[in-house]
């Protein structure tokens, strides 16, 4: 049984597609949710240095809209009656996301990732920094990117 579970969310949709199977499980075990995003610093530390006024105005931009959309989704899923909290970081992703494991005392974390064709690209690196060296279970839920019915069309022919 899974008492706590770790959900980390970058704003994007396909971070988002694994919020349904979390909401089930937690429903179905009465555990408690919480929502991680990390604001990704490591890419910005160089121009931190060149522009440190715009850089940290970027920052409380970036921790804003991060902070709003945990909100939103936290209440989303609270209305369902699951305990729910939301963290916000600013550090290294995968450092950061197996860290707030630990501290929150998690026992599972979940995440999606992308779908590619070639088995060296299956996991995103987050995923799978995280898979490496979690302490406690992953759940991961592989999303494909659909493709548009033209494309599919081109590519193999109509019907």
């Amino acid at each position: 049984m899974f008492k706590k579970i770790l959900v980390p969310l970058d704003g994007s949709g396909l971070a988002a597609r694994i919020l349904p199977q979390v909401e089930d499980l937690a429903k179905s075990q009465q555990s408690e949710v919480v929502l991680l995003t990390v604001g990704d610093v490591g890419s910005m530390v160089m121009a931190a240095e060149a522009l440190p006024g715009v850089v940290q105005d970027m920052y409380a931009s970036i921790k804003a809209s991060a902070e709003k959309n945990l909100a939103a989704v936290a209440a989303t899923i609270s209305v369902k009656g699951i305990k729910v909290s939301t963290q916000y970081r600013e550090g290294l992703p995968a450092q950061d996301i197996l860290e707030v494991a630990i501290e929150e005392g998690c026992d599972l974390i979940a995440m999606a990732t992308h779908g590619r064709g070639e088995l060296s690209w299956v996991l995103g690196s987050v995923a799978e920094k995280v898979l490496a060296h979690a302490t406690v279970p992953v759940l991961l839920l592989r999303v494909m990117d659909a493709q548009p019915i033209e494309k599919k069309k081109a590519l193999f022919g109509a019907p």
